[in-house]
């Protein structure tokens, strides 16, 4: 078949012969509930579409005869003639990572309140893939899209990017040139500066960021808050202890093993992403160091798992709800008319059990 593409046949295109009150043999189309129903196709039209010039008894007639044919419309068809989907597009750099999941579960639940539908694409961490998907959701005709973009600066991404017309907003991430864009950023900076200073007021001076590559806003404005942090305590920062890979959990987990290895170790972590928390943990946990009594640690994001660990991990924790629930409106304005709008959901800093003094780290 050309493209690979199947390609279904409309019923109301094929002959249909003496229906009656015979059953279809396939789906049932609109032809086949007016000849159950014995009524003119114009009229099972304005029932189904919900037109208020309907008597109550052709209504209950029609409605009758579509259930007994169990007849359900063509959803694409009838998007497609009213020029809207009421589908919108969710592209996630990383599904598995619980605060993603977390940020769609919210977002879908505030679409479908408003009558949309959503369908989630996963990147993998991979920008091919991204392409691949941002491709394909266009190519849906989906009526927006909210993206969490595994880079901010590959070509292939905001080439694929610029060819929506669709409303889009972007979710903690900020792209050159995309001035149509809405924006859901959270506020990465307060809750980071909040973490690095108890953390220097602890007496630590070698902080160590683990987290992923700059091509994307949250770990700028984290590395941001920790050197701001520094100068404001009038401490020099070594950039040795600035490790930017990928948000892999292996690749964290080699970075923190070789900062682990150098003559001077940092005597705090700060973990930028689930997947670079749990590398930073397994390169402790091989070293035979234990947050809260070998070395401080604070986590950045959080997910359930962080409530069992000992001790209870110190975290900067971003709001999943409200980011989901205004990646949602901002992106049903826009779909309505509205102009692209930017909004900032805040970060709450907690130090738990695993931000020790630098005294107590045994590590020293």
């Amino acid at each position: 078949m050309p493209g690979g593409e199947l390609i279904a046949v409309n019923r109301l295109e094929q002959s249909t012969g003496d229906v009656g009150e015979q059953a279809p043999e396939g789906p049932a189309s609109i032809r086949d509930v007016a000849a159950r129903a014995g009524v003119a196709l114009s009229s099972v039209s304005r029932v189904l579409s919900g037109h208020p010039d309907v008597s109550d008894r052709m209504r209950t007639r029609v409605q009758q005869a579509a259930d007994e044919l169990g007849y359900e419309p063509d959803l694409l068809a009838r998007a497609l003639r009213r020029g809207s989907t009421m589908t919108v597009g969710f592209l996630l750099r990383d599904i598995s990572n619980p605060l993603f999941a977390a940020i769609a579960s919210d977002c879908e639940r505030r679409l479908r309140d408003r009558g949309y539908s959503m369908l989630l694409a996963n990147s993998d961490g991979e920008v091919a893939i991204e392409e691949e998907n941002l491709g394909l959701l266009r190519r849906r005709r989906i009526d927006g899209l909210i993206a969490s973009l595994e880079s901010e600066t590959a070509d292939t991404t905001r080439r694929a990017l610029s060819a929506y017309t669709a409303p889009i907003v972007l979710l903690d991430r900020e792209v050159a040139g995309l001035v149509t864009a809405g924006a859901v950023l959270n506020d990465h900076f307060t809750g980071v500066s909040a973490a690095a200073h108890d953390l220097i007021a602890k007496g630590h001076r070698r902080i160590a960021l683990v987290t992923g590559a700059t091509t994307v806003r949250s770990t700028r404005e984290r590395r941001r808050a920790i050197e701001a942090a520094h100068r404001r305590a009038g401490l020099p920062m070594d950039p040795s202890l600035m490790s930017h890979t990928t948000f892999n959990t292996g690749d964290s987990e080699r970075a923190v093993a070789r900062l682990l290895a150098q003559p001077d170790p940092p005597t705090a972590l700060v973990a930028g992403g689930i997947g670079p928390s749990i590398g930073t943990l397994t390169a402790l946990r091989d070293a035979g160091r234990q947050p809260g009594r070998d070395i401080a640690m604070v986590v950045l994001d959080e997910w359930p798992l962080l409530e069992i660990t000992m001790p209870h991990l110190g975290s900067v924790a971003r709001d999943a709800a409200a980011t989901g629930k205004a990646a949602a409106d901002v992106l049903i304005e826009m779909m309505a008319g509205g102009e692209p709008r930017t909004v900032v959901t805040d970060t709450r800093y907690d130090p738990r059990g695993s931000v020790i003094p630098v005294e107590r780290c045994r590590a020293r």
